[in-house]
């Protein structure tokens, strides 16, 4: 009978043991999970990181472009600038001849009549071209929204990092098992603040 006992409580130990053992198999396997998962979640921080930059580049290129139209703007008005110094250069010969040819006044009359109506479709060209001008340079406001949303850009890239720095000090506090459901609520939270995030860049861009 007492071998029997002693059998039995060898028996209970030995599955308290294998109890024990599976536990913690069990709690190595949680963690191994919840760091695969932060893993992921760094992972996925930096593809977010990576595609911020290349909008920051699309951006830069684009001032660059406004930046290239606003010296042909300014190439276009000096253009025509030179044409009316041009033109009044040639309106003060024509006046000079007047001057010096009092007596032809009839003749004189009849060139400068033929002289505006050649002048006059020039100068339409010319009030037509500043008139583009003006419809140009309202187009560089374009160039004000492109800085506004590169700041926005910026402040992305702010947030993203503070994520970064709360993950690792959530990869800090896995080592103790009491608060692995704290953890996970915040990675939720975490999850949904950035997919709120990405939901404001969207409309931005839009």
């Amino acid at each position: 009978m007492l071998l029997l006992l002693l059998l039995l409580l060898l028996l209970l130990l030995l599955l308290l043991l294998l109890l024990l053992l599976l536990l913690l198999l069990l709690l190595l396997l949680l963690q191994l999970l919840l760091l695969l998962l932060l893993l992921l979640l760094l992972l996925l921080l930096l593809l977010l990181l990576l595609l911020l930059l290349l909008l920051l580049i699309l951006l830069l290129l684009m001032l660059l472009l406004l930046l290239l139209l606003q010296l042909l703007l300014l190439l276009l008005q000096l253009l025509i600038l030179l044409l009316l110094l041009l033109l009044l250069l040639l309106l003060l010969l024509l006046l000079q001849l007047l001057l010096l040819l009092l007596l032809l006044l009839l003749l004189l009359l009849l060139l400068l009549l033929l002289l505006m109506l050649l002048l006059l479709p020039i100068l339409m060209l010319l009030m037509l071209l500043m008139l583009l001008l003006l419809l140009l340079q309202q187009l560089l406001l374009l160039q004000q929204l492109l800085l506004l949303l590169l700041l926005l850009l910026l402040l992305m890239l702010l947030l993203l990092m503070l994520l970064l720095l709360l993950l690792l000090l959530l990869l800090q506090l896995l080592l103790q098992l009491q608060q692995l459901l704290i953890l996970l609520l915040l990675l939720l939270l975490l999850l949904l603040l950035l997919l709120l995030m990405l939901l404001l860049m969207l409309l931005l861009l839009l």
